[in-house]
C-alpha cells in the first residue's frame, strides 16, 4: 500500500520574491537556499527549508501564465501543499479508487527526473494537493 513519507514542501504564491523575503527569511530566519527560473511554470521559485521540509516562493514571470493567473484571482496566499509518497502510481490508483478527484491521472515527469501529480482542490477541503515521488 502506497503511503505519505512527508511533507515536501508548501507553496505560496507571491506578487514579488524579494519583497517577501522580508518576512520568511528576514524576520522568520529561514535560510534562503536557491531562487530558481522555472520557464515552464513561466515562475520564479525561492526555496526556503525547514525541518527537512520546504517553503516555495513562487512569484509568476509572465503575465499569461498560471501562476499569474491564480495570483489575480485568489491574491497572494498558499498555493499548495506537497507530499513526497513511495509509489505515486499506486498512490493516484488508491484515490481513485476512492473517488478522488485528480487533476493528473498519471504522473508527470519533471526536468529532474521526479515524478508529480495533483489531485483537485474540490477533493481536499479547497486546498490543491501535488503528490511527489523523488527518484
Amino acid at each position: 500500500m502506497p503511503e505519505i513519507k512527508k511533507i515536501n514542501h508548501v507553496a505560496i504564491v507571491v506578487e514579488d520574491i524579494e519583497e517577501s523575503l522580508g518576512f520568511w527569511r528576514d524576520a522568520l530566519g529561514l535560510p534562503l537556499s536557491h531562487i530558481e527560473q522555472v520557464p515552464s511554470q513561466e515562475s520564479a521559485v525561492a526555496f526556503l527549508p525547514v525541518a527537512g521540509s520546504e517553503v516555495e516562493l513562487v512569484q509568476p514571470t509572465t503575465e499569461g501564465s498560471g501562476i499569474a493567473r491564480y495570483l489575480e484571482k485568489r491574491g497572494a496566499g498558499m498555493h499548495h501543499l506537497c507530499f513526497e509518497v513511495d509509489d505515486i502510481v499506486g498512490m493516484l490508483a488508491q484515490l481513485q479508487a476512492k473517488g478522488i478527484q485528480l487533476i493528473n491521472e498519471e504522473p508527470l515527469t519533471g526536468s529532474d527526473g521526479r515524478k508529480y501529480a495533483f489531485v483537485h482542490p474540490k477533493s481536499a477541503s479547497g486546498v490543491l494537493v501535488e503528490l511527489y515521488q523523488l527518484t
